[in-house]
C-alpha cells in the first residue's frame, strides 16, 4: 500500500488529545493512520529571523510522521496574511472589492510554496501519494514537479472556486490555473465549483474538457498536462455527532442556556468572524423578523457565536466593529428589561458544548454570502432530536445547499425573504419538521467524512498520469 502524504497550511496538534472530534483533522488522521505517511505543513511558529528555514522538524507517532516548518515574519506576512488571505480568500468568496493585489505578496506566496516543497521533497518515496489542501498551497505540486518528482499528487480546494470572469481579476490567474493542472486530481466541494474550473480551462486557457458521466468528474487537458477534476462534497462524522448531541443536551452549559431562555425559542448561528459569512445581513434579517412578525418579540432569542479570526487583517477588525454596533442598535430598539433579542458572543466553544446548543435550538441560521461547504449546517442537522427536530435555514450560496434541499433555502441578501423563512421555521408543524430532518439526516449518514476521504483517495489512486 502506498503511503499518503498530506500537505496543509497548518498541521493538527501532535498531542492528539487536544483535538476535537470531526472535521478535516480527524479525516486526515484516520487516512494517515491507515496507510502510514507524513503530515506536512507550517508549524504555526513565526521566527524573528531574516529567512525561513528550509528543513522541517520531524516528530514520529507510530506510522505517522509530523513534519512542520517554521516561517520568518516576512514570509508569513506575505504568504499568509498577504496573498492567501488578502487576495485569494476574498477573490474565491466573490468579494473582489475587498481584495488587495501586489507583486510583493504574490512573490512571497510563490516563495513560501517553494520553501515548503524543498522541505518535503527529501522525505518522499517514489510510490507515495501526495494530497495537498486548500488555496494557500496551489503552487505546491508545480514546485515538486520542477524538482523532477513524479508521484501522484492531488489537490482539494476547501473554498468556492470563482467563475472565470471573476478569477481574471488577479494578474496571475493563468499561473494559478496552470499550477492546479500540475496535480493529477483536483477536487472541489460542488459541481458548480467544478463547472467554473472547467469553464476557465475551455474559454481562458484554451484547453479541453471531457465530461466522464454523472458524479465522475471531468478529464482536463491543458498546459501540457492531463488530470481529473471532480466534486467531492466534504461532510462530518454524523454518527459520532448524533451520539455526542444526545448526551450534550443534558450538559451543564446546555442546562444554563435552557434556563436562561425561560421558555423562549432559540435561533442559533455559529461562524468564524468573517465577511464571507453574511453576519450583518443575518442580524438585519432577524431585526426584520421582529418588525414584520412582532409576536416574536420577547418570545425568540438569537444566539450568534462568532469567534475572531485573522485579527491582523483590517477587514476583520472592521466587521467586528460593525457587528457590535449593529447588535447594540437592534438590542437597544427591541430589548425588554428581561429579554435581549441578540446574544452576540466573540468566543469559541468546544464541539460538545456546541452540540448541546444545537440540540436546544429551534432554528439553525446558516446564511453565508458564499461558502465552499459550511459544515455548521450539517452539524446542526446531525445534533437535532429526530422526534422534535429544529429547522435549518440555509443560504443558497453555501455548498451544503446542494446536498440539503430539504432545508429552508434562502438568499442571504434578501433580509425580508430570510425573515419570512424564519417565520415559517418557527411556526412549522411537527410532521413537516420531522420529514425535512429525516431526509437531510439520511443524506448525511450516507455521505460521511469517511466516505469523503475514501472516495478522494480512491480517485487519486486511479487518476490518470499526464
Amino acid at each position: 500500500m502506498s503511503r499518503l502524504v498530506v500537505v496543509s497550511n497548518r498541521v493538527a496538534p501532535i498531542d492528539e488529545s487536544k483535538q476535537t472530534a470531526g472535521g478535516l483533522a480527524v479525516a486526515v488522521l484516520a487516512a494517515l493512520k491507515k496507510s502510514g505517511g507524513i503530515w506536512f505543513g507550517w508549524s504555526g511558529t513565526v521566527l524573528d529571523t531574516d529567512a525561513s528555514p528550509t528543513e522541517p522538524s520531524l516528530h514520529q507517532v507510530g506510522k505517522l510522521t509530523y513534519a512542520t516548518q517554521d516561517l520568518c515574519r516576512r514570509d508569513w506576512d506575505e504568504y499568509y496574511n498577504g496573498f492567501a488571505n488578502q487576495t485569494l480568500w476574498p477573490l474565491f468568496h466573490y468579494r473582489p472589492g475587498l481584495l488587495s493585489v501586489s507583486r510583493r505578496t504574490m512573490e512571497g506566496y510563490d516563495r513560501v510554496n517553494a520553501i515548503f516543497a524543498t522541505g518535503l521533497a527529501p522525505l518522499l518515496r517514489p510510490d507515495d501519494m501526495v494530497w495537498v489542501h486548500d488555496y494557500h498551497l496551489i503552487p505546491f505540486a508545480r514546485n515538486l514537479r520542477d524538482k523532477g518528482l513524479g508521484q501522484r499528487m492531488g489537490f482539494f480546494l476547501h473554498t468556492p472556486f470563482p467563475a472565470p470572469e471573476l478569477l481574471v481579476v488577479v494578474p496571475n490567474h493563468r499561473d494559478l490555473v496552470r499550477d492546479l493542472c500540475a496535480y493529477d486530481l483536483v477536487g472541489f466541494h460542488t459541481e458548480v465549483d467544478l463547472r467554473c474550473f472547467a469553464n476557465y480551462i475551455r474559454y481562458e486557457a484554451g484547453g479541453e474538457v471531457e465530461p466522464l458521466g454523472p458524479g465522475q468528474g471531468m478529464l482536463i487537458r491543458a498546459f501540457g498536462r492531463q488530470l481529473l477534476a471532480r466534486a467531492f462534497p466534504i461532510s462530518i462524522d454524523t454518527p459520532a455527532l448524533e451520539s455526542v448531541a444526545r448526551t450534550a443536551a443534558r450538559s451543564r452549559h446546555a442546562e444554563r442556556l435552557r434556563e436562561s431562555l425561560v421558555g423562549r425559542r432559540l435561533i442559533i448561528g455559529v461562524d468564524r468572524l468573517d465577511y464571507s459569512k453574511g453576519l450583518p445581513q443575518r442580524f438585519e434579517a432577524f431585526e426584520q423578523l421582529l418588525v414584520s412578525f412582532p409576536e416574536h418579540c420577547n418570545r425568540v432569542s438569537f444566539l450568534q457565536i462568532a469567534p475572531p479570526t485573522r485579527e491582523d487583517v483590517p477587514e476583520y477588525v472592521s466587521i467586528r466593529r460593525a457587528l457590535s454596533e449593529l447588535a447594540g442598535r437592534i438590542n437597544g430598539n427591541f430589548a425588554e428589561f428581561d429579554w435581549v433579542p441578540i446574544r452576540y458572543l466573540n468566543k469559541s466553544f468546544g464541539q460538545r458544548v456546541l452540540a448541546g446548543f444545537y440540540r436546544l435550538a429551534h432554528v439553525g441560521l446558516v446564511t453565508p454570502l458564499r461558502d465552499g461547504m459550511n459544515l455548521v449546517a450539517k452539524e446542526y442537522v446531525a445534533c437535532q432530536d429526530p422526534e422534535d427536530p429544529g429547522v435549518l435555514v440555509l443560504s443558497e450560496f453555501a455548498g451544503a445547499a446542494h446536498e440539503l434541499p430539504e432545508a429552508m433555502i434562502v438568499n442571504p441578501f434578501d433580509s425580508e425573504g430570510v425573515a419570512d423563512a424564519l417565520q415559517r421555521a418557527l411556526t412549522m408543524p411537527l410532521e413537516e419538521r420531522r420529514e425535512r430532518h429525516a431526509a437531510m439526516l439520511k443524506t448525511l449518514r450516507a455521505n460521511s467524512i469517511g466516505h469523503w476521504r475514501e472516495s478522494y483517495v480512491d480517485a487519486l489512486t486511479r487518476a490518470p498520469y499526464a
